[in-house]
């Protein structure tokens, strides 16, 4: 089977470059830090009796995607087409081949496998802060699997694999816009609507954030690990993948400033979490198009993806939708608006393989993004309300009530998050502690 990558300019197929090599192996690695930056990004923002099931549930799905793609899950992403919309799941069932395959521009294949990985642990991952305090672990973990399994592998090929109808329809996504972000925030618009709202949501109670500073920490960690999904989708230690981790870099703090002070301009005072959450839309909305556009034009996409976030955000509390953390505000909004927007940026001097957008007298690739995202927003939709749906019937996805009281730690894993508390379980005493 003949691969290649028809977005990279200069690719010297079948030819191993040592540099490249190290170079994506450190990206992988970088990406796979994204995902307890994930946990410790969304744990702090939850009640505290519910921080370690909402953290579990980020990092759980390392082990349970792991082990599905070296299965089947990378055959159906990256197999042998069929019709486009699919790879044939027996191309590399159980990794079959993958050691030994041909190579995937300068690298390994079982290498560009493994970097392909680190996407799929962190997409389900992402959904977790729509449906925190109120899913049933259990439940969790099949979704996990099923969403792998009909959402994103279909749209890993459908983006990425050579054949897959989106890349032949003209559509860019160079890291994961349609794949990993509108993929995951509508599953958390399908998944809030299934599980319908907390009943702190439905009182008005306001609930505090747990530990912000561990918002902080996680906002530094997946900020660090973007550089790998970003710059690492270059596939090699080149221009490209500088000129990524630039723009990159560029639209997270741009779009941090602008959610902080857009926040100011509306009567508010400058908060720590809305420089996390917006530096965070920054890094989504720039995903698709951080090797397709320049490095002023990043700047524009962080500042308008932030501001219309935040307006989503604000609209949003005034429904009765209860995404908890905003996922679908932030991710799935945000990587609509950087397809978009990479549609209007996008130039050709960037990237030779790529396609110039609106922005230089190319309206054409504009509509061709527009079309790409309004299938990714649907079929993303649709099987991921299906599922949740299926989920229901198997068995409750939703946690009881006294449960939901209780919270998820106790009632789903018997333990307890104690900030500045030692509970020592066999007397239930509680002892200060400021070490905890």
């Amino acid at each position: 089977m003949a691969l290649f990558i028809p977005l990279l300019p200069n690719f010297d197929e079948g030819k191993y470059s040592a540099p490249d090599i190290a170079f994506v192996l450190i990206a992988a690695a970088l990406v796979f830090l994204m995902t307890p930056g994930l946990a410790f990004f969304y744990g702090g923002m939850v009640h505290r009796k519910n921080v370690l099931s909402t953290m579990i549930k980020s990092v759980v799905a390392a082990g349970v995607i792991t082990v599905l793609w070296i299965v089947v899950g990378f055959s159906l992403a990256f197999g042998d087409t069929i019709g486009g919309f699919i790879g044939n799941p027996t191309t590399f069932l159980f990794f079959q081949g993958v050691n030994s395959g041909p190579a995937w521009g300068t690298i390994p294949l079982s290498l560009f496998a493994v970097f392909q990985l680190m996407f799929a642990i962190i997409t389900p991952g992402l959904v977790v802060g729509a449906v925190a305090e109120r899913i049933r672990f259990t439940s969790y973990i099949l979704f996990i699997v099923l969403f792998a399994l009909f959402v994103y592998s279909p749209l890993a090929h459908w983006t990425w694999s050579p054949e897959g109808f989106l890349l032949k329809m003209g559509v860019l996504d160079f890291a994961g816009g349609t794949v990993v972000h509108i993929s995951a925030g509508m599953a958390a618009l399908a998944g809030a609507l299934v599980l319908k709202r907390r009943k702190s949501h439905i009182e008005h109670q306001e609930v505090p954030p747990a530990n912000i500073p561990y918002v902080l920490i996680g906002t530094g960690l997946l900020w660090f690990g973007w550089f790998g999904f970003n710059a690492g989708s270059a596939l090699g230690a080149n221009s490209l993948a500088v000129s990524a981790f630039l723009t990159t870099n560029t639209a997270a703090g741009a779009a941090g400033l602008a959610w902080m002070f857009f926040d100011v301009a509306r009567g508010k005072k400058p908060s720590v979490l809305g420089f996390c959450i917006g530096a965070v839309v920054g890094l989504v909305a720039i995903t698709p198009g951080a090797g397709f556009v320049s490095i002023p034009s990043s700047i524009f996409i962080g500042v308008i993806a932030a501001v219309i976030s935040n307006l989503v955000v604000s609209w949003k509390q005034k429904t009765s939708l209860d995404d908890t953390l905003d996922v679908f505000p932030c991710h799935g909004v945000g990587g609509i608006v950087g397809m978009l927007l990479t549609g209007v940026f996008a130039t050709k001097t960037v990237n030779s393989a790529g396609a110039d957008g609106l922005f230089y007298g190319n309206p054409e690739f504009f509509f061709t993004q527009l079309k790409g995202a309004v299938i990714v927003i649907i079929f993303s939709f649709v099987v991921s309300f299906i599922i949740f749906k299926l989920i229901n019937v198997v068995q409750p996805i939703r946690v009881t009530s006294e449960e939901e009281e209780e919270g998820l730690d106790a009632s789903q894993h018997n333990e307890k998050y104690s900030q500045g508390t030692l509970i020592v379980e066999s007397t239930g005493q509680e002892i200060n502690n400021p070490a905890f």
